[in-house]
């Protein structure tokens, strides 16, 4: 079995709620996960936000599911790092 430990995503999002608020509703569903939010550009109404979440095992469902809550949308994944937990079977 494999899990996510890593994922950075291009976010839209409105200016309210605002940075802080933000990656505290996606820190607070992701147990154990440091959230680091970094605003790349803003006009009259929207931010394009660049989101990385680190942790042990990511449920990217649920990451989706609380911006998308927060009026928000994932323009894309940008980059991703996932970890095999599984032991290789034994050869024999």
């Amino acid at each position: 079995m494999a899990c996510v430990k890593r994922i950075v995503l291009d976010v839209l999002k409105p200016h309210q709620p605002n940075g802080l608020e933000f990656s505290l509703a996606i820190a607070d569903k992701s147990p154990s996960a440091r959230v680091k939010l970094t605003v790349a550009t803003v006009d009259e109404k929207t931010e394009t936000v660049v989101i990385e979440v680190e942790g042990s095992n990511l449920d990217y469902q649920a990451i989706h599911d609380v911006i998308a809550g927060l009026g928000a949308s994932i323009h894309s994944i940008d980059e991703v790092e996932v970890e095999s937990t599984a032991e290789p079977e034994a050869a024999g």
